[in-house]
Formats: C-alpha cells, sequence, structure tokens
C-alpha cells in the first residue's frame, strides 16, 4: 500500500464510499486508478499503407517497441498471427492518426485501432510476455520470434468472447426457385437478378477469398476485387453475391463476364481487367465478427451488410426494394436486365438449398446444361465441334438421370470452339452419359458429364427438349450435379436469339 494511502485511513473509516460523493473514499478504486497510470501504455494502429496492416506498439524504456502484423490482434488462441518486427517509434507516435503522403515511407492512412495499458510478464530480445488492458483487446499474450525480424504474436488466455464463432468452411450458397410474383406485397422485398457468377466472399485480417459455387477458389482471376478486405479493415466477414461484368450502357453482361471466368494465367487476367473490369454485387451476409447470421432474417442481414458501407469502385452492395415488385420487374424488363428475385423479410439463410423463400423472375429465358458430348462440324466447320449434347438431371423412382434435351449448334465464335474442342477432348468416354429422353444422334462423340454451359432458347417443348438454343458461354462456377431443368418464368422472352455468343 502506498504511503498517502496509509495517511489517508483516518479519513476513510469514518465515510461510506456508497452514500458520499467525497473524493478519496473508495481506496481500492484509487489505488487502481495508481496502477493503471504506472502501468506502460501500447496503441494498435490500423494502417491503410501499400497492403492493410496493424501495428502493435508497446511504451518500453523510453520508445515504442513495435511490430507489423499483417492480420491484426489474434482474438483465439487457435490461431497465431505473423508479427514482423519493425524499428522503435517515438513516444509521440502512441497518439499519431493521420495521413502520410504519398512518396512518404509508409504512406496511407493510419488510424487508432485500440489503445491501453499493459503489464509486463517478460520482455526479452526472442519473446515478450504482456497483458493488454485496451478499449478492445483485454487478456495474455505472448510475442516470439521465429525467424530474422519475424515473430508470432498468440492469445494466451481464452477467447474473450467464449461464444465467438470462427468463418465457416464449405457452404453452399443459397438458391431461388423460378416462379410467379408472390400474390402479396406484404413481407417480401426484391433485387435485382445480376447476370454473372455467384460467388461467397471471405473477409479475414483484411484480405479476401472468392469461393465459386463449385467450390472452387477463384480470388485470383479478379484482383481488383481485393479491396475489399482495406475496406472491411478488422471486420471477419462472410458475403454472398456475385461477380458481374458490365456493358457500355452499365448493364451486366454474361457473355463479356466470359472473358475473366477462364483465364488461368496472372498476365492473362491483368491484360483482360484493363477491358473488362468486374465488380462484386454483395446482397447477403452470413457471418459477422465471430457471429453466424445465417438465422437471423433477411431483413436484419441487410441492415447489418448496409452498415459495413460496400461502396467502392469495384464493388457495392445493390438496393433491395421492399414491395411492389411489380413495377421493379417490369423496370428491369425495360432496362434488358435479366429479371429480378423476390425474397421474404422473414426468411433464414439455407446454404445449399433452393427455397420457396426465394423466387427468380427471369426476363429472357435461359437454362443451365450439362454437356454430355459432341457432333463433328461440317463445311466450315469441318474437322471441328459442331455442335454441343446438352442434357439436365432427373430424379425419378430415387435414381437421378442425366436427360438429354437436344443439341446446341449456334452462339459461338471461332476462339470458342477451338478452346471447347480442347476442353472436351480428355473428357472422351465410349458410351453415352444419357440415361433419359431422346436418343443422341448416332454420330455424337460422348464424354463425362462434367462440363456446364449456359443456353438461351426459345421454349421447353412437349416432348423435354429445347427450342432454338444458343450457346451464352460455359458455367465453371456451377457443379453439374445441380443442373435441372427450371420452369420459364411468366412473361419472359427467349434469350440469346441475337447474341453475340462468347468470347
Amino acid at each position: 500500500m502506498s504511503e498517502p494511502t496509509e495517511r489517508l485511513g483516518a479519513y476513510r473509516a469514518k465515510r461510506d464510499g456508497r452514500a458520499t460523493p467525497e473524493p478519496g473514499v473508495n481506496a481500492e478504486e484509487e489505488d487502481q486508478v495508481a496502477a493503471e497510470e504506472d502501468r506502460p501504455r501500447f496503441v494498435v494502429q490500423e494502417h491503410h499503407a501499400r497492403r492493410l496492416h496493424w501495428d502493435l506498439r508497446l511504451e518500453r524504456d523510453g520508445v515504442l517497441v513495435s511490430w507489423a502484423v499483417p492480420k491484426g490482434i489474434p482474438p483465439d488462441p487457435k490461431r497465431n498471427h505473423l508479427a514482423v518486427h519493425v524499428e522503435d517509434h517515438p513516444l509521440d507516435y502512441i497518439d499519431f492518426a493521420g495521413e502520410i503522403p504519398a512518396g512518404s515511407y509508409g504512406a496511407g492512412t493510419v488510424m487508432i485501432w485500440d489503445q491501453g495499458t499493459y503489464e509486463t510478464h517478460k520482455f526479452r530480445d526472442d519473446e515478450v510476455m504482456i497483458t493488454l488492458h485496451g478499449e478492445r483487446v483485454h487478456g495474455r499474450y505472448v510475442l516470439f520470434r521465429t525467424r530474422g525480424e519475424d515473430w508470432m504474436i498468440h492469445r494466451m488466455d481464452p477467447p474473450e468472447d467464449p461464444d465467438r464463432e470462427s468463418l465457416p468452411a464449405g457452404l453452399e450458397p443459397m438458391k431461388a426457385r423460378t416462379g410467379d410474383l408472390p400474390a402479396g406485397e406484404e413481407g417480401w422485398a426484391y433485387e435485382i437478378k445480376w447476370d454473372g457468377v455467384r460467388a461467397l466472399l471471405y473477409a479475414e485480417g483484411g484480405t479476401v477469398r472468392l469461393e465459386a459455387r463449385s467450390g472452387n477458389d477463384v480470388t485470383a482471376r479478379y484482383p481488383e476485387l481485393r479491396g475489399i478486405g482495406r475496406t472491411l479493415g478488422s471486420h471477419e466477414a462472410l458475403l454472398d453475391g456475385e461477380v458481374v461484368a458490365f456493358d457500355a450502357q452499365g448493364r451486366p453482361d454474361f457473355g463479356l463476364l466470359q472473358r475473366r471466368m477462364h483465364l488461368a494465367s496472372e498476365s492473362a487476367v491483368r491484360r483482360r481487367m484493363a477491358d473488362t473490369p468486374v465488380a462484386y454485387m454483395a446482397f447477403d451476409l452470413l457471418h459477422l465478427d465471430g457471429r453466424a447470421t445465417l438465422e437471423l432474417p433477411y431483413s436484419e442481414r441487410r441492415e447489418l451488410l448496409q452498415g459495413l458501407g460496400l461502396e467502392g469502385a469495384s464493388w457495392r452492395t445493390p438496393a433491395f426494394h421492399p414491395g411492389d415488385g411489380q413495377a421493379l420487374l417490369d423496370a428491369s424488363r425495360e432496362q434488358g436486365l435479366e429479371g429480378i428475385v423476390a425474397k421474404r423479410l422473414d426468411a433464414r439463410y439455407e446454404p445449399g438449398r433452393r427455397s420457396g423463400a426465394w423466387i427468380k423472375l427471369k426476363n429472357v429465358r435461359r437454362q443451365e446444361v450439362v454437356i454430355g458430348g459432341w457432333l463433328p462440324g461440317h463445311g466450315s466447320r469441318s474437322g471441328r465441334l459442331g455442335a454441343l449434347l446438352a442434357g439436365v438431371y432427373d430424379e425419378a423412382d430415387d435414381e437421378r438421370r442425366l436427360r438429354y434435351v437436344g443439341r446446341v449448334g449456334t452462339g459461338f465464335n471461332e476462339a470458342e470452339l477451338v478452346r471447347l474442342g480442347e476442353l472436351l477432348e480428355p473428357l472422351t468416354r465410349a458410351s453415352s452419359p444419357f440415361g433419359a429422353g431422346a436418343r443422341p444422334p448416332r454420330e455424337a462423340t460422348f464424354c463425362e458429364p462434367d462440363l456446364v454451359a449456359e443456353v438461351g432458347f426459345a421454349e421447353w417443348t412437349r416432348t423435354g427438349t429445347l427450342r432454338a438454343p444458343r450457346y451464352l458461354g460455359l458455367r465453371d462456377d456451377k457443379p453439374a450435379h445441380e443442373v435441372v431443368a427450371e420452369p420459364v418464368s411468366p412473361g419472359a422472352k427467349p434469350a440469346g436469339a441475337d447474341g453475340a455468343g462468347a468470347g
């Protein structure tokens, strides 16, 4: 006990700290304040430099001993984060927040993410053990050197939030059924249907990962979307949305997106970024800062999503419109858009399920098909692919079979014919993969039913085939086993009849 505390004993013995506002009555509180004032300080700064990172700085011997932490302070002992030891900083830097000008070392925006005091348990050249008392971070941590200036930071205490959940893995996006506008407007909201490819976006520690419906990691295809991680900063989030390419009139164009979907090399991606930029349209939120949001109503998930402020050069949170679906459907048709999606405001998110809580209404007739073979070309296409053999999956008597729905012979440009031929040749098989529907042509070459294409068509015939189908592009974002026949929305027009094909 300090000397002042001892000398005030008689003063405090005559007073009740719960009854009087007089100062210095509560010795324990005063001792706590004194202890906190004696502790060294720390700061965690969020630094939007060339790469987003966080800087942990500890007051020690008249300077700030510093580490750059690319993914931030770990909230859970299950994961260690890299911490790079950097040069000591002056004590005045502990309160710095502002803009470091372009051309300077560390150029970018610096914000104070957390600050407070810390207790020292160990402070060696290769190991530092401390307990942080911040506004956001509380608990014991250890930093230990691994190699050179590379250290790791580990939380020693249990998670500060024992109910915190890690980002989930292996989720499948929720799907919509094709149907009519709901009978009553109340309880429903409406969104534009984006003509792109579905992707879940995982954001953690300022970095992002994009996962297609097939489960494939497609982050490298769309480098311009990595900036979403910088916008989200320390937020840990899982978004559902669509990667979209826009035409000169600002309309989503699946044909344009084909230029970006199938690129394999980084140099090819960089070249295409200039003439075919993409954007991520985030329309749902499945996880935020250690909490799954799947069970929340759609309206609440949307409110949380709006609060993240995702409006940037290559990403946005598109509007949703409670009520008046007919007006939005009419407007989408006038603007030449694919259609709209109706979503029940009170609906939970159901991963992988084609739920009646989401209903899609298409302005155009389009269908995903599985490629089960091809026909040889004739005339100008002699020696090359002439038409694709298309199928969809049916389920009857607990048996799932690929049903032949017709040949697709238009919509290709020269480059796409060559690319399809190269993709299909290794998949050749002797027997037909089609187990239902009409018999394919005799001259067909069959293949493993692995590839999915999208086609526009005039109508479904009474015999279950596609009339006048036209190739629109490959969909490597969707597993083939999910492809089923979809009913035609009322008012939908034939698609692809005047399309330019994939290019």
